[in-house]
């Protein structure tokens, strides 16, 4: 669970646990009255409890607490009173006590306790241990650390139990950790309870990438299936992998990849194997075997054993759960423990007994007929590739290109394998696992000397490089395949250069947005008018846009005809790099719902990501934030690390646009560890930006500056850092350079870029120029540029930067002693900050508001809820999440946000937590 990374101040090394350590840190408040006293944690094994416990150690002695700790050991289970003693060791033999409490320690601890004749009295003995725990707290503040109390001795835990039950005005708290099945009788229901359930798959993904050897591609992936989120596992099964330890890859699609355990992990989840009978463990192996488990699978596969009554041992020990007809192992690992502690003939007779009893479903029998295999069997390869095609008609790409990839090994035909391969890499792109791709598309070009087969690999091996980073390294695979095939294969060069254009905006290089206008000029014919868009795009998206106008029609009018994913992707590319925003969100959330139809995980990561921005830039920003948390929670899984550093910018943004600098810079700032920004320049500059906007928030006007003046150079004269992202901080630039008394400064950048623009920038970029201007300008010429900036009704999409040329144009007039035409601008502007949270510019309106002389008030409620939109409210009033709300009304989380957007200034709140006391209010009224 400790990795190098944090989500909690008070250890940046221990992943996914807020919550948790949250409720402790309460807990060692408490010793100081005002709270409860005693907390239990519980959790599976490996869940993380210790490290919670150890957490809580090193936090109590930071404070100044005394620590007594005990830990529960198998061994000692049947020692009466081994743990109290455990425990108590520090402070024996009690000196200092009453004569009788004395008494009472030394029968039961002293060095004649075996030698006493009369019996102790338990009563005597809890008085005694409570006596000597409330002595030692006026001492010093004690901190009681019960840890693997499942394995405590009887005896133990009714004294812990008294104790803990007369805690109450003494400065002694307790924190008592057990397995979920495994809590004392006496603590589960009598005290607060934390469950340490599984991390989630963000913190998942975080920790299994901090291990020593992070595993890449497939393996990564099916670690996080099997691990289930818990911590232990996470770690462990890495090093496993690291040692050359390789699971059976080959039951895959029969129920996933079974991976091996290294001994911390049999000893925690298969320690009663050994000791089952043999109908059990043959049973249990049919279940580890066939995946989802079906009873009447199993009695198929073995009529010659009692199944049911084989599998009951097992069920008494708590492996399985027999129930609707199945058999459910209790926790992933467990099946990889019994699978693996079989021999491979009895692995490989378990799997044709089920291929036998599953004639009838001929996927999972092609997997178990695979899983026997002894060698390359071209039938076996057939069944296969044939049931990864029925996979991918039912979007599951991940199967199908599993499938693919195990069909390939079988195939004795070099030239068949290496289409396979790239067929099964394909997939693996949708799915949205790069490395896998990486890794399936250089196998083909050791297979194959076919020239198409080869440069198809290496636009699949491009794509990969892009999402992981790679940028330099992608467009050397996908140049050099768009320039080799432009002649003889026009459709393939389009693809690549297609694919290239993302890594040329991402990398922002002047070389290679130079190349790819050339090479793009090499290509043929008319085709993929989409792709040809979005590239022509990318090369230079801020001149001749009459001709880039024309370019975008011809790819909706083919969108029209073919709504095809990669028309999709490109064209919601396409529109928001060229400042239309609106049809972006229309165009993305269209590719969202094909994606989401298809199953493509992978590719809505970076098209989520691109759904983000645009929301983010339309004024939705519930919707953006929750497109950001789907992109990166999807990103961290797959390894698409593009898109990891994106949606953590994206949300430090939003942080510190909703007026929580410290969480923005923290944000920001755990983006980029470790990446060379100089990989990524649209990266750079989108981290600049937040960083400065979270120092203009708390008031840090030079530190701002100096951040927002970073996306752009130093040069004699200034040019944007990354030549499209940059333009859009113009404004928020000059804001900071009033501020920061570095105006002349800013000219010379403004006055560089403007050149640069004309004759022609997008309606967007024309306001922030001029908001830019007027924020520069001392004279009265100011206003001629905020009404520029203001009187185009195309910049309406963008609200929030409209919102501040408002608040600015008013804070100018009211300097002016011109109120009252301050009044409707700043009320305009206050109007769009409460929308949006703003709460920063909240203030700064408000403030305005009533030095112009005007009474500010709560927004008043704008009409009534529909129905979906009550539903929806009542739901995020009790506290569920947009994700919650969604799945439990078949929603997507951007539509729940969109909803909100509206509930918000009807109810007339501006904040979640507001809606509980609105919706009351609206019943009563």
């Amino acid at each position: 669970m400790h990795a190098g990374t944090t989500d909690h101040l008070s250890d940046p090394g221990i992943l996914g646990r807020a919550a948790e350590l949250g409720r402790l840190d309460r807990l060692l408040g408490a010793v100081d009255g005002g709270g409860p006293q005693v907390l239990v944690l519980s959790g599976e094994p490996g869940a993380g409890k210790s490290t919670l416990v150890d957490w809580a150690a090193e936090r109590g002695r930071a404070r100044g607490l005394g620590i007594l700790r005990v830990r529960g050991s198998e061994g000692e289970a049947g020692l009466g009173l081994s743990g109290v003693h455990q425990l108590l060791h520090p402070l024996l033999p009690g000196e200092g006590l009453p004569a009788g409490q004395r008494e009472a320690l030394d029968r039961a601890f002293g060095p004649e306790a075996a030698g006493y004749e009369l019996k102790l009295d338990q009563l005597s003995l809890c008085v005694g241990v409570l006596g000597l725990i409330t002595g030692a707290a006026a001492r010093r503040p004690l901190l009681l650390l019960v840890d693997d109390a499942q394995w405590l001795d009887l005896g133990s835990v009714d004294v812990l139990a008294f104790l803990a039950r007369r805690l109450e005005g003494r400065p002694v708290v307790l924190l008592l950790a057990a397995r979920e099945d495994g809590v004392p009788a006496r603590f589960d229901r009598a005290f607060p309870q934390v469950t340490v359930g599984p991390l989630s798959r963000t913190a998942a993904g975080q920790l299994l990438d901090a291990q020593p050897d992070p595993p890449r591609g497939k393996a990564r992936a099916e670690i996080l299936q099997q691990a289930a989120g818990n911590p232990l596992a996470l770690i462990e099964l890495p090093r496993a992998l690291a040692r050359g330890r390789t699971g059976d890859m080959g039951a895959g699609g029969a129920g996933g990849a079974t991976l091996p355990l290294t001994a911390r992990l049999e000893n925690l989840f298969a320690a009663d194997l050994p000791g089952l009978p043999a109908p059990t463990r043959a049973a249990l192996l049919l279940v580890a075997a066939a995946g989802p488990a079906r009873l009447t699978d199993l009695l198929r596969a073995a009529p010659e054993l009692d199944v049911v009554s084989a599998l009951d041992p097992a069920e008494r020990a708590g492996l399985v759960r027999v129930a609707d007809g199945g058999v459910l192992l209790r926790h992933p690992l467990v099946r990889s423990a019994i699978y693996h502690a079989a021999s491979f003939h009895e692995r490989r007779q378990a799997h044709l007994a089920l291929a036998a009893a599953l004639a009838e479903e001929p996927d999972r029998r092609a997997w178990h007929l695979a899983a026997a295999a002894t060698g390359q069997d071209a039938e076996v390869a057939d069944a296969l590739a044939e049931s990864a095609e029925r996979a991918r008609g039912r979007g599951g790409y991940a199967a199908a290109a599993t499938a693919l990839e195990r069909a390939a090994e079988l195939t004795p035909a070099p030239e068949l394998r290496a289409r396979r391969l790239l067929t099964a890499a394909q997939a693996a792109m949708f799915a949205g696992h790069p490395q896998w791709v990486g890794e399936l598309s250089g196998r083909v070009g050791r297979l194959t000397e076919d020239p198409r087969l080869r440069a198809e690999a290496s636009l699949l091996g491009g794509w990969a490089l892009g999402v992981t980073l790679r940028h330099e390294e992608a467009l050397e695979l996908l140049l050099g395949v768009a320039e080799a095939t432009a002649a003889s294969a026009p459709g393939l060069a389009l693809g690549a250069l297609s694919t290239a254009a993302t890594s040329v905006y991402n990398s922002g290089a002047p070389h290679y947005r130079a190349e790819l206008d050339r090479i793009g000029g090499l290509i043929d014919g008319d085709g993929d008018p989409a792709g040809r868009a979005w590239a022509r795009a990318v090369v230079d998206p801020l001149h001749e846009r009459s001709r880039l106008a024309q370019r975008l029609a011809d790819g909706m009018a083919a969108l029209a005809r073919d709504e095809s994913l990669g028309n999709l992707t490109a064209l919601g590319g396409t529109t928001w790099i060229l400042d239309e925003t609106e049809q972006a969100v229309r165009v993305l959330g269209r590719t969202m719902d094909v994606l989401r139809r298809a199953g493509s995980a992978g590719t809505n990561a970076t098209v989520t990501q691109a759904l983000a921005l645009a929301l983010f830039e339309n004024g939705s920003w519930t919707a953006a934030e929750e497109a950001a948390d789907e992109a990166f929670w999807m990103a961290t899984e797959a390894g698409a690390d593009n898109v990891t550093v994106g949606a953590r910018i994206l949300r430090a943004a939003l942080r510190a646009l909703q007026g929580d600098p410290a969480a923005a810079r923290s944000q920001a700032m755990q983006a980029v560890r470790g990446m060379d920004p100089r990989r990524s320049l649209s990266l750079q500059v989108r981290h600049r930006h937040a960083m400065g906007m979270a120092a203009f928030v708390a008031g840090d006007h030079a530190e701002a500056y100096e951040q927002l003046r970073a996306t752009f150079t130093r040069d004699f004269r200034p040019a944007p850092v990354h030549y499209h992202a940059s333009l859009y901080y113009l404004g928020d630039l000059a804001a900071a350079a009033v501020r920061a008394g570095r105006a002349d400064d800013a000219r010379t950048v403004l006055d560089a870029v403007e050149q640069d623009l004309k004759p022609d920038p997008s309606p967007r970029l024309a306001a922030v120029l001029h908001r830019a201007t007027a924020l520069l300008t001392d004279g009265d010429d100011a206003e001629r540029h905020f009404r520029a900036a203001l009187d185009d009704s195309a910049t309406d999409c963008w609200p929030f930067e409209k919102a501040l040329v408002h608040l600015d144009f008013g804070e100018w007039l009211r300097r002016r002693r011109r109120s009252t035409e301050a009044r409707p601008h700043l009320s305009q502007a206050l109007e769009c900050f409460q929308r949006l949270d703003a709460r920063p510019w909240i203030e700064r309106a408000t403030a305005e508001l009533r030095a112009a002389g005007a009474a500010t008030a709560p927004a008043t409620p704008g009409g009534e809820l529909t129905p979906q939109e009550r539903q929806i409210a009542e739901l995020a009033a009790q506290g569920l999440t947009n994700r919650d709300i969604a799945a439990r009304l078949y929603l997507s989380p951007r539509t729940v946000g969109y909803h909100l957007h509206k509930v918000f200034p009807k109810l007339g709140i501006t904040a979640r937590a507001q809606l509980r006391d609105a919706l009351t209010h609206e019943d009563q009224g």
